[in-house]
This record gives C-alpha cells, sequence and structure tokens, in this order.
C-alpha cells in the first residue's frame, strides 16, 4: 500500500487511502437452478441457465460468477461465457447493472421472488470449463452456478436438469425424490460435482465398500476388452489408497472420461467425489490412463479434503497461491505411482522405470525451488518449470518416505504423514500449514529434523541427494548408453488424430527419404502409426539393422506417397534405476515397504 504526504504547518500527515468496501448482495434464500441443455441447444454451443430464489429487503440483489475452478489454477473468468442476461419477478423485467466484471446487480426485487435467466458459450473442451455436442454436455459447477456476493457460501441449493428423457445424467451431487433433480448443503459441494448430461456410457460396481461409476462419451468409445481393463484398473489402485489413509470419505466415486479426436493427450480434473478426464481417443486402453485414474482418484484425499490453508476455504473470485502445491500435487503423483505397484498394475521395475524418467524430467530444467514453482503455476511461467511441482514434488515424496523409514527402521512411511496430516486438518475442519506439515514428518520420523531437507531442497534449488538416498532404500541410479533406430522428425495429432510431421532433421533418416512439414504418416517399415505400440515396435524390430532399407509412407495432400531411406541409429543416455542386489537387510525392508505399503520387518 503507498502513502502520500502533504506539508501542512511544517507537519507531515500522512494519508491512507481507503480500500474499497467489498460490496454486499441483499440477503437470498431457497435457490434453486435449472440447467437445459438438448440437441438444439448442444448443436449452437450453449447451456441455458435459470436460478430462482427469494429475497429480503430493498437493496440491489448482487449475483457474482466464480474466476476460477478449484484443482485448475488458473484465473478463467467464466463471466465471459454469458450472455443474454436477465432478471425477472413474477412478469415484471427488473432492472440490472453489471457492479464489476463478474458481477451482475440487480434493482428492485424488494422481497419478491426472483429468476434470473442466461445462457452460456460451451465450446471449451476442457476439464474445467463447459463443453457440449447435439447429443452431449458436460460442465462444471463453477461455469454455470452464480452466488450472492459477500453472503458466504453455506447456502442449501437444489438444482434441476432438464434434457430429453432418454439422457442420462452423471454428477456425484446427491439425487433428490425428482427425477433428474440434485441437492447440496453449501456452495462449495455445487461446484464441486461437475455434470455429463447426454448419451454416454455408465456402468458401476462395487470398490472398497464404494459405488464406482465409469461414465464415458461417446459411447461406444471405451468396450470391450478396454473397459475391462478400465475396470481392473480401477479395482486394483483404490485399494491401497484407502489403506493410507483408513476411510474412504465418498459414498460413490464418478470416473468421467470425454473422448475426442481434436485433443492430443490427456489430461484430469479432481472433484471430491469424482473426476474429469479428457483424452485422444489412441490413449483408450494404454496403461498410461491408469496412472492418471490413480492421480486423480487420490486427490479425493489430498487437496479435496486434506488441503494447504491458503485453499481453506475455498474463494472463487481471485487466485488464490499456495506453496504447498507440491504436496497437493507432487505427492499426489507419487502416491499415484505407489497405488499403481502396490495394486499390481505395474513391478518393482516399471516403478522404478518410472520414477527415473521423473529423475530425467527434472535434471532436464533449469533449477527452481518446489514452493516457487507451486506459487508461479498461477502465472504459466514460460522457461518449462510450470508444472515441475509434479514430478519434483513427486520425487521429493519419495525421498521423504526413505529418510522416514530409515530414521524409524521401517516402522514408520510418508504415508502415516498422509494419515496423520488429514486428521489433523481435513478432520478439524481447516487446512494445514507449512509449519504444519514439517512438524508431522519429524513427529512421524521419530523427532528427525527436516529443516535443512526443507531449505536446500524445497525451498532452495539444490539437486536432490540421490546417490546417499537411495542407497538407504537399497537402490540405485544408473546410466546407460544405447543406441536406437532413429527417424528425425517431430510429430503431433491433428484434429482428426491422425500423426502429422512438424519438423524433420535434414541430415536423418526422415530427411534423407524427403519427409517434408506438414505429411501425415501412415506406416513406416511395416508398423502403422495408429498402432499404440509403435515406438517400441519399431525400436524392436530395427534395432540391430542399420543401413537396412526403410519405407516411410506418408499422405501429402491427397497423394499418398512411399518414401525409401535407410535405418539410421543415435546415440541417447538414458538414466534408470534398479535395486541394489547386496543391500543391508535394514535397506532392503525399506525397498519392499515402499513398494508393497509395509512397515516393520
Amino acid at each position: 500500500m503507498r502513502s502520500y504526504a502533504f506539508a501542512a504547518s511544517a507537519l507531515l500527515i500522512p494519508l491512507v487511502p481507503l480500500q474499497a468496501q467489498q460490496p454486499v448482495s441483499a440477503p437470498i434464500s431457497d435457490i434453486q437452478y435449472t440447467v437445459t441443455v438438448d440437441s438444439q441447444l448442444g448443436a449452437a454451443r450453449t447451456i441455458r441457465v435459470a436460478m430462482r430464489f427469494a429475497t429480503t429487503g430493498n437493496t440491489p440483489v448482487i449475483l457474482s460468477m466464480p474466476a476460477w475452478t478449484p484443482g485448475a489454477y488458473e484465473i478463467s473468468n467464466f463471466a465471459r461465457f454469458v450472455s443474454n442476461f436477465a432478471a425477472t419477478a413474477g412478469t415484471a423485467a427488473l432492472d440490472w447493472d453489471k457492479s464489476d466484471h463478474d458481477s451482475w446487480r440487480i434493482h428492485g426485487a424488494n422481497g419478491r421472488r426472483v429468476s434470473v435467466t442466461f445462457d452460456v458459450l460451451a465450446d471449451t473442451l476442457d476439464n474445467a470449463m463447459a463443453w457440449a455436442r447435439p447429443d452431449f454436455a458436460m460442465f462444471n459447477g463453477t461455469t454455470v452456478f452464480l452466488y450472492p456476493e459477500g453472503r458466504g457460501f453455506n447456502f442449501t441449493a437444489t438444482v434441476r436438469v432438464e434434457a430429453p428423457s432418454s439422457w442420462l445424467v452423471a454428477t456425484g451431487m446427491t439425487p433428490a425424490a425428482q427425477a433428474k433433480t440434485y441437492t447440496a448443503p453449501n456452495y462449495h459441494d455445487l461446484v464441486d460435482m461437475p455434470f455429463f448430461v447426454g448419451r454416454f456410457d455408465m456402468d458401476s460396481t462395487r470398490i472398497s465398500d464404494t459405488w464406482v461409476r465409469l461414465a464415458t462419451y461417446p459411447m461406444g468409445s471405451v468396450s470391450g476388452d478396454a473397459r475391462t481393463m478400465a475396470w481392473d484398473w480401477l479395482k486394483r489402485m483404490i485399494p491401497p489408497q484407502v489403506a493410507v489413509f483408513k476411510e474412504t470419505p465418498f459414498r460413490t466415486y464418478t470416473v468421467m472420461q470425454i473422448a475426442d479426436s481434436s485433443y492430443g493427450g490427456a489430461s484430469g480434473l479432481e472433484h471430491q467425489n469424482s473426476h474429469i478426464d479428457i483424452v485422444t481417443p489412441f490413449a483408450i486402453g494404454n496403461p498410461f490412463l491408469a496412472s492418471l485414474y490413480a492421480h486423480e482418484v487420490f486427490h479425493a484425499w489430498n487437496v479435496k479434503r486434506m488441503r494447504p490453508s491458503e485453499l481453506w476455504p475455498y474463494r472463487y473470485d481471485d487466485e488464490a497461491p499456495t506453496p504447498l502445491l507440491w504436496v497437493s500435487e507432487g505427492i499426489t503423483d507419487y502416491y499415484a505411482d505407489l497405488s499403481m505397484v502396490r495394486g499390481g498394475l505395474i513391478d518393482s521395475a516399471g516403478f522404478f522405470a518410472v520414477t527415473a524418467g521423473k529423475i530425467t524430467e527434472v535434471t532436464e530444467l533449469r533449477p527452481v525451488a518446489l514452493e516457487d514453482a507451486s506459487l508461479s503455476t498461477w502465472v504459466h511461467p514460460t522457461d518449462g518449470t510450470g508444472y515441475i511441482y509434479y514430478p519434483k514434488g513427486s520425487l521429493a515424496g519419495f525421498l521423504l518416505d526413505i529418510m522416514i523409514r530409515d530414521a524409524t527402521d521401517n516402522r514408520r512411511s510418508l504415508d502415516d504423514v498422509m494419515a496423520q496430516v488429514y486428521a489433523e486438518s481435513y478432520k478439524r475442519g481447516k487446512g494445514f500449514t507449512n509449519a504444519d506439515w514439517w512438524r508431522v514428518v519429524s513427529q512421524v520420523a521419530g523427532g528427525k529434523s527436516f529443516a535443512d531437507f526443507a531449505e536446500r531442497y524445497i525451498d532452495g534449488r539444490e539437486p536432490f541427494p540421490w546417490e546417499t538416498t537411495l542407497a538407504l532404500g537399497g537402490m540405485r541410479l544408473v546410466n546407460d548408453t544405447i543406441r536406437e533406430p532413429r527417424l528425425g522428425i517431430s510429430t503431433a495429432p491433428n484434429e482428426a488424430g491422425a500423426i502429422v510431421v512438424g519438423a524433420v532433421d535434414p541430415a536423418s533418416a526422415a530427411g534423407e527419404a524427403g519427409v517434408r512439414e506438414g505429411d501425415v504418416l501412415i506406416s513406416i517399415g511395416n508398423i502403422p502409426i495408429e498402432d499404440q505400440s509403435f515406438g517400441q515396435r519399431f525400436r524392436q524390430q530395427f534395432a540391430t539393422r542399420e543401413g537396412a532399407p526403410l519405407e516411410i509412407k506418408v499422405r501429402r495432400g491427397e497423394q499418398d506417397l512411399t518414401l525409401q531411406t535407410r535405418v539410421r541409429m543415435a546415440a541417447r543416455v538414458e538414466m534408470r534405476m534398479e535395486a541394489v542386489a547386496g543391500a543391508s537387510a535394514k535397506a532392503a525392508r525399506i525397498r519392499s515397504g515402499i513398494l508393497r505399503g509395509t512397515v516393520g520387518n
């Protein structure tokens, strides 16, 4: 805050500008939302919303739209998607204006019942947004549900979905007696339970005494063996996560997934009893999705319930930076790996490979402190470190797990830290601080101090002490030089899901063949590009055939071409992690405890 001073009778009198007072809405109650979707609205990429409520007093009603969705740490300004706003009391139109960029001020309600209607543009295929098609709509509560400004968030609400009778609804909200009607005890719950509405596949089963639902769009996108595989993943990964916290805090859990050819990868966004994944169709059946599911489900404990004090309670009108996203996101990522290996989805070699990959990723980026990266995510740094708190935070959790087990002769672990912080924060209705976190880590480790570790590796930018710490758990890093076949191109999928060449190294095998930027790859050798295991098959098939003829088939414009070249090799240094065969008994117990989720002997 800046001060100003004026001279008066030889005295300097500082004048401090007054801070603008937050506007407060007139009280409202009996809040009911109606969300309408159908084929016509979907074709127009629109969701229609009505909000009805009772008012008291004669001051204006001020309704605000959230600026962001918790879990997606960026300002989205959902008010920009709103159009055709109108307010009525009975048959009388009410006057309104904007009190700020994301708030509507309604005049003249004066104790009458008010109806507000507006349209939301639903054209953004993003987990945190709203997206509609003629047969489907996905929306987060933050994109459609207004709240009374300055009145807090402890108000009950009812949501009714108006859609064709044959359309399904999937949401974590509590169903009411009426069809397609749901209730929420407060605004936090209201906006933390997204909706699928439309024609999609949905089935359910019991896992760890909880009903788990799998909702996938479009219909048929996850079927047959792929759906059986997805269910197997969930049945294996959820029980190890429940074992960490000793309770399942949700009565149902819904995995909500959209597969669309315009999407180039796979991403998820967590909620308290569901998550939304958006994936390329090429990812269906890929074991990578199991890791994504594991990460998002673990968030139901870590960040949706156990979360930093800066995020408790959530605020929706502005950024909420915290230096602890490395715990919320990074350690969640570590437990995604643990639930995979503890659930038998990967073996120890798979866990070592995933961990070595994260070490390589972090090593190749410029040094950045985990606390700094946690805070900076809101501004999306352009130096490549914007999301480094995921892999680096995961690795920090791995190191802490080893150190805690070493300090307690494998009697305690990071699992105990997570359970205790969860009990001391979420179970007591509050968030945890940086001091809370390190206090519990030290307590679980039998009083061992982690001040130096926190200063050097969490708030500092020093490289992690891999050699000394891995040895405590009977593990080590090894660098291998690998010669493997290399094409010399970069690629990316287009909107139709085809693999398009982005750049070509002129001195490479592809450059020699005449591959051009913009070519669509069809096959390399006899391996079709759409084969999900293409990379692995290519490396295996040509690993010992340097100089052998190689055909590259591409589509250039309307023409299919077969280009000729020869297999070329390139050297790559690969870091891998392995178990130490001659590790001490204690180190071997620690390694086994991490992989199996056990303590003691």
